[in-house]
């Protein structure tokens, strides 16, 4: 009867110890899951940023050449320097110009007194034909020569006023308002009107250049079904992140939208205009264009969520089980570099993994999920 017990005694001890060994085993198998940050997907109104490079032109950048050859006698302006319409930049060597004034002039005065003369000689031959005493002919004579004396003035002034055009030229003025650039030519340089002087850029508004490709350009026009103009005056106003990575205070809209593809890119040039009442912007500034696009009722995820295989995207959804399995999704073509726009694939109230995606998640395993902070989940 105490052996009984004793066995009985034994068995209760081993099924102790066996159960608990279990737990235990069980509890560092949940230990030994990997701890991965996952987020709950939603819908909402998504706002990306789409970026492009940029070169700012000016809208009116004004090569400014001499339109008389001559030596140049004086710089007015400096590199940099803001001007206005009608002032004076340069001036070219006037002796020249000035002394084909001065015979223009003369040429003028002795072509008048000819007429003069001429216009005598006929009256007095008209005064003669009336008596009979000389006849028509020679009257007709001196008409002629008042005519052909006439033409010669007006020769003469017509050489007088291209003179005085020529003169004007040695002063070079400032056809719009705008700001210098480069100055390439010193004081006793010969210039003529192949010589380009320097660039005036009219930086009251600046041009925006950059380029969206044929995959852009057809999400605008929603795959052709409006207008590239319709598509253009829909457009919202656009920033500019400068070089130096800050955004310009004033917002630019886009203007034009090229109507053909170059065959060599595929893309299109697009101009956004900005206003520079400041002067802060400069012909041949770089830097990007941000371009908002904006999903109502939208899935948006972060990038870094999705991996890639053979053209096609997948995300990790979280399952029964705490296990993640690869799910196709197709996304927007217009992205902002950071997160995605999800067409289709998920549905709200999926839990996707947001962390280690393409380095240590894969397809069926188990993870111990943690809530994203809503700055990592936004990288």
């Amino acid at each position: 009867m105490r052996c009984n017990i004793l066995y009985a005694g034994s068995a209760i001890l081993a099924l102790g110890i066996v159960s608990t060994g279990c737990k235990k085993d069980a509890g560092q198998a949940q230990q030994q899951l990997p701890e991965l940050a996952v987020m709950t997907v939603e819908t909402d109104d998504a706002t990306l940023m789409t970026s492009y490079p940029t070169t700012l032109q000016g809208v009116n950048d004004v090569e400014i050449r001499p339109q008389a050859t001559g030596f140049l006698t004086k710089v007015c302006v400096s590199e940099g320097q803001h001007v206005s319409k009608g002032q004076l930049l340069f001036e070219i060597d006037k002796v020249s110009l000035q002394a084909a004034v001065d015979q223009a002039k003369a040429a003028v005065a002795v072509a008048q007194a000819n007429v003069n003369t001429a216009q005598t000689n006929a009256n007095n031959n008209k005064l003669l034909l009336d008596k009979n005493i000389i006849g028509a002919p020679a009257y007709q004579t001196s008409v002629d020569a008042l005519n052909a004396a006439k033409a010669q003035l007006n020769q003469a002034n017509a050489t007088l006023v291209a003179a005085q055009k020529n003169l004007s030229y040695s002063e070079v003025t400032a056809p719009t308002s705008g700001v210098i650039g480069t100055i390439g030519f010193k004081e006793g340089t010969l210039v003529s009107p192949t010589t380009l002087l320097t660039v005036l850029s009219d930086n009251g508004d600046m041009d925006a250049y950059f380029s969206m490709t044929e995959k852009e350009i057809l999400a605008l026009t929603d795959g052709g079904k409006r207008s590239v103009e319709a598509a253009k005056n829909s457009m919202p106003p656009v920033q500019l992140q400068l070089a130096n990575g800050e955004i310009y205070p004033q917002q630019g809209k886009i203007v034009s939208i090229s109507g053909v593809l170059d065959s060599s890119t595929g893309s299109a040039q697009v101009k956004a205009q900005f206003p520079n009442p400041d002067g802060m912007l400069r012909s041949g500034n770089t830097g990007n264009i941000l371009l908002p696009t904006t999903s109502n009722g939208a899935i948006q995820i972060p990038q870094a969520a999705t991996y890639e295989i053979q053209d096609m995207r997948f995300c990790y959804v979280l399952g029964d089980s705490a296990k993640v399995h690869s799910t196709p999704i197709q996304v927007s073509e217009l992205n902002d570099g950071k997160n995605f726009i999800v067409t289709s694939g998920l549905k709200p109230g999926d839990q996707i993994v947001i962390e280690g995606v393409g380095i240590s998640v894969q397809d069926g395993m188990m993870i111990k999920p943690k809530s994203a902070a809503p700055a990592t989940a936004a990288k």
